[in-house]
């Protein structure tokens, strides 16, 4: 097994690219391994924030969205945004910590209004 090259945070050679920066350039991984990493090192004996390389050349185009892929997409979003208490379209995605809309989670503000 051979380990991987590791480079300081900001000393990437060009080439290479995080998950992120492919995405950027409408590439994705493809498939290919992990090329090499990035540290960032950190205080007081905390490890080292890890990152890692693909090789941009071997990178492929993203998938493009398709209708289906779009309609899934649209009701997953729905799904998120409808409050399992009242049924309603929030118009935003309700927040896990509340599990329902802001109007059923505070009743006793929003009566007063």
């Amino acid at each position: 097994m051979s380990t991987l090259p590791v480079f300081r945070w900001h000393l990437a050679p060009d080439g290479y690219a995080t998950r992120r920066q492919l995405r950027a350039r409408d590439l994705r991984p493809g498939g290919q391994d992990v090329a090499a990493q990035l540290e960032r090192p950190r205080r007081r004996g905390r490890p080292p924030l890890v990152a890692y390389l693909y090789r941009v050349d071997l990178a492929k185009p993203v998938r493009p969205m398709t209708p289906g892929r779009w309609r899934a997409h649209a009701a997953m979003m729905r799904a998120r945004r409808t409050c399992p208490e009242c049924h309603q379209d929030a118009g935003y995605v309700i927040p896990p910590t509340l599990g329902t809309c802001v109007t059923c989670a505070f009743p006793e503000e929003h009566r007063a209004a």
